[in-house]
């Protein structure tokens, strides 16, 4: 749970402040500085620098205008923002898939000198980032959004299937198909793993 402090009246929850700004707006402004950056980090992670920004405006007028809306007894708006983010980012589809297209047309770099000892990791994943696009292309946009929701923004099952207004075992079952199919198309590797082992 994330909380502010507010003086005299203890720690407040997204959930109160939402709440609150029904009868007072301006209290609305410290859920934005508390989520905007991460939802900022995964616009541009979704879109580039072009449109994160604006997806992240959208994101919050969007949230502000369905305040009333918000179930107040949860805690975290974090699974509530990124639906709307989602949202944002499907009407910004074209530029999605312009970024894929560059990704999948970007050259595999050749290797630098091994300075750290990590180099042919740099150089397996470098090499892989063509297919991995092109296998993200391919995805479904509900596929490909949980999947970015799960391995960029890092939520968790169940806030993913909030944020995409699904129950938990739709998300088990829809990224273990994504992950069979993955791990096929990149020869066995399984680029979930480790969040397979955090989740």
């Amino acid at each position: 749970m994330r909380v502010v402090e507010t003086g005299p009246t203890g720690t407040l929850s997204d959930g109160d402040l939402i709440g609150r700004s029904l009868a007072n707006p301006a209290c609305f402004a410290v859920i934005f500085d508390r989520h905007a950056d991460e939802i900022l980090r995964y616009a541009h992670a979704r879109l580039g620098p072009d449109l994160a920004e604006d997806v992240v405006a959208e994101t919050f007028l969007a949230a502000f205008a369905r305040r009333d809306r918000y179930d107040i007894t949860r805690t975290d708006a974090r699974p509530w923002l990124y639906g709307i983010a989602i949202r944002q980012i499907g009407r910004h589809r074209r530029a999605g898939a312009r970024r894929l297209r560059l990704l999948r047309s970007l050259p595999s770099e050749p290797p630098a000198e091994d300075l750290d000892g990590r180099a042919a990791e740099r150089v397996t994943a470098q090499a892989m980032r063509p297919r991995l696009a092109e296998v993200l292309a391919g995805l479904s946009r509900d596929d490909r959004e949980l999947l970015l929701l799960v391995a960029w923004a890092g939520l968790s099952y169940a806030e993913s299937a909030e944020a995409m207004g699904v129950t938990v075992s739709a998300v088990k079952s829809r990224l273990n198909r994504i992950r069979t199919r993955t791990r096929k198309a990149l020869g066995g590797t399984d680029p979930m793993a480790a969040e397979e082992e955090t989740t």
